[in-house]
């Protein structure tokens, strides 16, 4: 088996960093939005040409990025949605919905504080985790059916 697995939200921490680290040697191949913010912001007026209102060039890079989301979230198997402490993540919501709406299997990955706001996307999700050694260790067991080791 292999999993193809999305990696959603937040962009400022290496969350994404240490899911993959983790999960070398397992057969799992990761996507993700791309992550440099001026090349997401600007993808749309760099390739559709220049706009003079802010909303308009925003649209186009958001209806470009929103083409790539897309098929990635399609073509995943697993999707995690990272919430971070710092920053409203509209993006990391929305894809949490698409990803629920399409049947993926949905990991949702935030701390504590963050359980009340979050409720309703938490009861999309197949889990919730805090860190991102528990996404990899869902991962390993998802694959290969193993346990952590020293639990239970």
């Amino acid at each position: 088996m292999k999993l193809n697995v999305y990696l959603a939200g937040e962009i400022h921490t290496d969350w994404r960093d240490q899911i993959i680290a983790g999960a070398q040697g397992l057969a799992v191949t990761f996507s993700g939005p791309v992550t440099d913010h001026a090349a997401s912001d600007d993808c749309g007026v760099a390739i559709l040409g220049r706009e003079e209102q802010k909303f308009w060039h925003d649209h186009k890079g958001a209806k470009l990025n929103a083409m790539r989301t897309r098929k990635a979230l399609t073509d995943a198997d697993i999707v995690v949605v990272r919430f971070g402490e710092q920053y409203r993540q509209w993006n990391a919501a929305f894809d949490a919905g698409f990803a629920a709406a399409l049947g993926k299997s949905l990991i949702v990955l935030h701390g504590a504080d963050h359980q009340h706001a979050l409720k309703e996307i938490d009861a999309a999700a197949l889990a919730v985790a805090e860190t991102p050694a528990q996404v990899v260790q869902i991962l390993r067991y998802t694959l290969e059916g193993e346990l952590p080791q020293g639990s239970a």
